[in-house]
């Protein structure tokens, strides 16, 4: 704290600005109401959207059904990846990254619209694209959290949209037909994440 500045002396108007201040309601001075920020799908999730120009929008499952989740690895780190889809030049987006640490959830694109994460028009129409913090070739990404809060979210996704918690509908980015991507690899524990998404 700085003791030697000259202290300021209250004026008329300086009450009469201070008086006019707190008479202005505080939805006023906090931003956009919460009505303006979209609802999240997945309330345990933060929004942290991704740039228009990254997804379709859309009004699934009406438009096109919902029978897919897919698996991804960012190959980057989780505020990389989100600050990757919310750059309009990347055209890339998925509906969810989950935090490595600690398996926190962003939602980046509504589960009505059409995330560009299978690099497969179909699959991308059909599916949830759900991108986990880490890279394919370092399993210390793939911690407990991670997989404990991506297998609830994955859950609470097939239950809304009636899709089989099985490796036929719960996919990786490598069985995307036509892709050249290897995701989630090798190191991705399937029969654990699997039995994780039937238990949550």
């Amino acid at each position: 704290m700085d003791n030697e500045r000259p202290l300021h002396h209250l004026t008329r108007r300086g009450i009469l600005k201070g008086a006019a201040l707190a008479a202005v309601p505080y939805a006023l001075l906090s931003g956009p109401p919460a009505s303006a920020q979209p609802s999240k799908d997945y309330p345990d999730g933060e929004w942290y959207p991704a740039s228009s120009a990254n997804y379709t929008a859309s009004r699934r499952p009406s438009a096109y059904k919902i029978d897919r989740v897919i698996i991804h690895v960012t190959q980057e780190t989780y505020i990389g990846a989100l600050n990757v889809f919310s750059n309009p030049a990347k055209q890339v987006s998925a509906h969810y990254v989950v935090r490595s640490a600690d398996g926190h959830v962003a939602q980046c694109v509504r589960e009505t619209d059409v995330a560009w994460h299978a690099g497969n028009w179909d699959y991308n129409t059909r599916s949830i694209g759900i991108e986990h913090e880490g890279w394919v070739d370092q399993p210390s990404y793939f911690t407990n959290a991670l997989y404990e809060q991506s297998a609830r979210l994955t859950a609470t996704i097939c239950a809304k949209y009636g899709i089989p918690r099985d490796r036929e509908h719960i996919i990786g980015h490598y069985q995307v037909p036509g892709t050249d991507h290897t995701d989630p690899g090798v190191n991705w524990d399937w029969v654990r994440y699997i039995r994780l998404v039937n238990f949550a």
